[in-house]
């Protein structure tokens, strides 16, 4: 009888609580009357992706692992199978306020919840990893690393280093925990790396993960080495500190007002720079492209829109700088009808100090987005065209022979239909698949 009581008052219960929630549905507005700000944007992706980085990402992980060493090909312990990005924050030619300040600012953004929750991992990772090097013992690799790291973090506690002194596993948590908190305080202050002492990027991290899992690996852990701590590894590998890599992207003839402006300005053609055509164009910056010398300096000054266009570059090299490779990896040109609107956006990358081609360096790849029927038959062309000119090869190399384009669904079916989108867009695919076939012979 009393469970029966019971059982009742708990269905009451839950039916009280389904009435509050549709009630609280009636009683909401279904658009908000304001409209949100890129920050605000940011903060609600980073809400989910928070929630991914404690719950789902490190489940989903782990049973892929698990299912693929039941088919016989267990995932390697270096690989990244999972991976986000996002655009917000980057998109210039999606929303008109995304502006340098504000990649910045979400960048900065993302870094503090990344940190955040990579220490929330880690505080329960030091209460599992009890491992006493008097029981089990411990790598010389693994004592050398703790010692280092010990020497150099003055901000581990006393206490930890008295407590944990045969537990060095706990202790290189210690110090991985302080180089952390000097990271966020590092970019809180807008200082520079210092290597050994915080983070720049998650390669540092990882290594001192890897560490401790091949220690535990060579000294009888393989059960927690192939278990809670290869599951956090994986999830740093797909988080980062960033937690998501951005996408910059603007229109293509944003690139082309900005470099007007500095042709312009050197007087060296008989025309201006709008006036050239397509094919003019490309033999100018395929030219440029391979010179040496600088098209802007420091007594260089650009106003209005071609100071904000040409400052996403500059701050995309000061991100690359300030939080590591992984915060933006490529470079969207929206609207891309030919070579030269891919060649204007390099170029003005190089006066940013992204790529040198005579090095072979890119810190960022460029991705050409072919939005429309006409682009999309001719993606094969530009593609081919793209890969001919040595001075870009060089880029691509750079980037581990890749080259990413991007085909628009949305704007070839306003253009053209949504049934000769598809196809149109299932024929780009075909031949960006044979030039790339075609150039890596």
């Amino acid at each position: 009888m009393l469970d029966a009581e019971a059982a009742g008052g708990s269905t009451s219960r839950t039916e009280q609580r389904l009435a509050e929630l549709i009630d609280l549905l009636w009683q909401t507005d279904d658009l908000r009357l304001e409209r949100p700000e890129p920050d605000d944007e940011a903060r609600n992706a980073i809400y989910y992706l928070d929630d991914l980085y404690a719950e789902a990402a490190p489940e989903v992980l782990t049973e892929l692992a698990d299912r693929l060493a039941e088919l016989g090909g267990p995932l390697p312990a270096d690989a990244r199978p999972l991976t986000f990005g996002t655009w917000t924050g980057g998109d210039r030619d999606g929303n008109p306020y995304v502006s340098a300040e504000v990649t910045m600012r979400v960048l900065r953004l993302q870094h503090e919840h990344g940190i955040r929750d990579a220490e929330r991992m880690l505080a329960l990772l030091v209460d599992e990893l009890s491992v006493s090097s008097r029981v089990a013992g411990a790598s010389n690799e693994l004592r050398e690393s703790v010692r280092l790291d010990l020497a150099a973090l003055s901000e581990v506690e006393q206490r930890f280093r008295r407590i944990n002194v045969e537990e060095p596993y706990r202790l290189k948590i210690r110090c991985i925990q302080a180089k952390l908190q000097r990271t966020r305080q590092r970019l809180a202050a807008g200082l520079g790396h210092t290597p050994g002492l915080d983070y720049l990027g998650s390669a540092a991290l990882l290594e001192d993960l890897e560490v401790m899992r091949r220690s535990l690996l060579a000294h009888r852990g393989s059960l927690i080495g192939q278990g809670r701590l290869t599951e956090a590894i994986r999830v740093v590998r797909a988080f980062g500190l960033h937690l998501a890599t951005m996408d910059v992207r603007e229109h293509a003839d944003a690139h082309h007002a900005v470099l007007a402006t500095l042709f312009d300005r050197l007087g060296e053609m008989d025309r201006k720079y709008a006036d050239l055509d397509r094919p003019q164009r490309t033999a100018l910056l395929v030219s440029e492209l391979s010179s040496r010398r600088p098209l802007t300096g420091l007594a260089t000054q650009l106003d209005g829109a071609d100071a904000k266009t040409f400052g996403v570059f500059t701050t995309i090299r000061d991100a690359l700088n300030d939080f590591g490779p992984e915060v933006v990896e490529s470079y969207i040109i929206s609207m891309t009808q030919g070579i030269d609107d891919v060649l204007a956006a390099v170029l003005l990358a190089r006066e940013a100090g992204l790529l040198d081609v005579h090095s072979g360096t890119s810190r960022i790849g460029f991705v050409p987005l072919l939005e429309q029927a006409a682009e999309l038959r001719a993606a094969g062309d530009i593609l081919d065209k793209l890969l001919s000119i040595p001075a870009y090869r060089r880029i691509v190399a750079a980037r581990d022979q890749v080259q990413e384009v991007m085909l628009g669904y949305s704007d070839s079916n306003k253009d053209a239909g949504i049934a000769t989108s598809q196809w149109e867009i299932h024929k780009a695919q075909r031949a960006l698949r044979d030039v790339a076939a075609k150039n890596m012979a």
